[in-house]
């Protein structure tokens, strides 16, 4: 018997990753003033009916953010499933209470979700889809993003209902708000927690409706980092190095242990091959990766049979910033471009970070594979002061790839194909509004794959409008169907 009398939107159950056969989950809460069940479970059931519960007792509790004596989570998996099945699950507890015949569950939360396919579907109006999107800012989004992934997922055409979802970056923003320069370190912890809590409490039904992979960027520790040499006033603290380290330390447990990401994650969908990279978290002044990270990127781009799909918070197709990004290193921005060239396979790139959307394909060297790059962003605009430094709008720039700065043996520089057509809409700023500049519509991507009849793999693009609805209450369609063959 299961009861259900408890606010569940204080609960978080993430289906964090599947593969064909298992499914690895995330539950426990961000929220401070919650007790440890002393007993949960967590079940799974699909068409053959349910397997066992998975208990998680008192002791079995984690904490999420170290020197912080609240909140808690666990992360159990489960193995046995069948590749492209539908499954629910549910995260309950055992409330505390006098003896009972029976025993009680109490339903904390619940979820769905697919595993991957053991191949890629053949039929277009049910292909394998990817949702993506990146840069969420909870202020005036109310829970806008996740309510059209789910409206989506859940009653969108079976041609563009996503299976699975990446979230490419500044998931969370940590660097906003004048409470970023106390100096007491217990409060930069709080804060970091805090910020969790909120931004998660509202993308909680992109969690629970199918496996989000998630990758950081700068804005899940602080702007441009690891570097602090920025003038940006809500940054001024981290210029102190027990500051600085307290900050870091809180942000490497959200990343390692709230978004669970890995540095190199690498699965296959019959001939589509995709590798998930983290280019943020240990980038130093030398490389957006550390060497031995590196080459299981590297390996991976050369060993490909077929086309590929790299997934990365920042984009390849960029000029020069002030702020750094990928171009900024250009040794391993270079070794990179040789290994996805050195196959001549179609590599589909899905990005975020810089806060316009954008489809655009280019030529990777002389075996003449292509570049598909597609960035999504943002999910939900900065506000206020902060809106206008950072909302944009597309970028016309860089115009060839590579970039002038880049010199690769055997490779000539050729023109990158974006257009009008292939960039995400924009809304006007206005003075005294919550965005004070003009950005770019709030959105999230779909990437559908499927082998069509002459065994090519065929990709189409759509960008979602998460802020505007239609007729049946789905998000409006704001770039695409854009199809390509890989």
């Amino acid at each position: 018997m299961t009861i259900a009398n408890t606010a569940s939107r204080d609960w978080s159950l993430v289906i964090l990753r599947v593969s064909q056969t298992s499914a690895q989950i995330w539950v426990g809460t961000l929220h401070p003033d919650l007790h440890k069940p002393e007993k949960a479970y967590v079940e799974v059931t699909g068409p053959n009916g349910t397997f066992p519960a998975q208990e998680i007792h008192l002791k079995e509790w984690k904490r999420p953010f170290r020197y912080v004596n609240k909140r808690f989570y666990h992360i159990v998996e489960f193995t046995g499933l069948e590749p492209g099945v539908q499954y629910q699950v549910s995260f309950s507890r055992q409330p505390q209470a006098i003896y009972r015949e029976y025993t009680q569950k109490q339903l904390l939360k619940s979820g769905q979700f697919k595993t991957l396919p053991a191949q890629l579907p053949t039929d277009s109006n049910q292909p394998f889809t990817i949702a993506f999107g990146s840069c969420y800012y909870d202020d005036r989004d109310g829970g806008q993003a996740a309510g059209a992934y789910r409206a989506l997922y859940t009653r969108g055409h079976s041609s563009v209902q996503p299976d699975i979802s990446f979230l490419t970056g500044d998931q969370v923003y940590l660097d906003i708000g004048i409470d970023s320069l106390s100096p007491v370190t217990s409060e930069i912890r709080d804060r970091v927690a805090g910020d969790y809590y909120r931004h998660w409490d509202l993308l909680s039904d992109v969690f629970t409706h199918g496996a989000t992979w998630m990758l950081p960027d700068d804005h899940e520790f602080w702007n441009d980092y690891p570097f602090y040499d920025t003038i940006n006033p809500y940054l001024l603290a981290i210029r102190i190095d027990y500051i600085r380290n307290t900050w870091k330390k809180a942000a490497l447990d959200g990343v390692k242990k709230v978004q669970a990401t890995q540095r190199i994650e690498t699965f296959d969908v019959g001939e589509l091959s995709f590798c998930l990279a983290d280019v943020r978290t240990e980038r130093d002044e030398h490389g957006f990766l550390p060497q031995a990270e590196f080459e299981k990127l590297d390996r991976w781009a050369r060993k490909l049979t077929g086309p590929g799909v790299l997934v990365m918070s920042q984009p390849l197709l960029v000029k020069p910033e002030a702020e750094r990004n990928l171009l900024s290193y250009t040794d391993q921005y270079t070794a990179l471009l040789e290994a996805l060239g050195s196959s001549g396979h179609t590599i589909v790139m899905l990005s975020g970070d810089v806060h316009f959307g954008r489809v655009a394909t280019a030529t990777l060297g002389p075996k003449k594979g292509k570049l598909i790059e597609l960035i999504s962003s943002p999910m939900s605009n900065l506000t206020h002061i902060s809106s206008s430094l950072a909302n944009e709008t597309p970028e016309s720039e860089p115009v060839e790839f590579p970039h002038p700065s880049i010199n690769i043996p055997g490779w000539t520089r050729q023109s990158i194909e974006p257009n009008s057509n292939q960039t995400v809409s924009t809304r006007k700023g206005w003075p005294l509004s919550a965005y004070w500049t003009d950005r770019t519509t709030e959105h999230f991507m779909t990437a559908s794959f499927n082998k069509d009849d002459n065994g090519e793999i065929k990709l189409v693009v759509n960008a979602w409008r998460v802020r505007q609805r239609d007729d049946d209450n789905l998000p409006v369609r704001d770039l695409g169907p854009f199809e390509f063959r890989l």
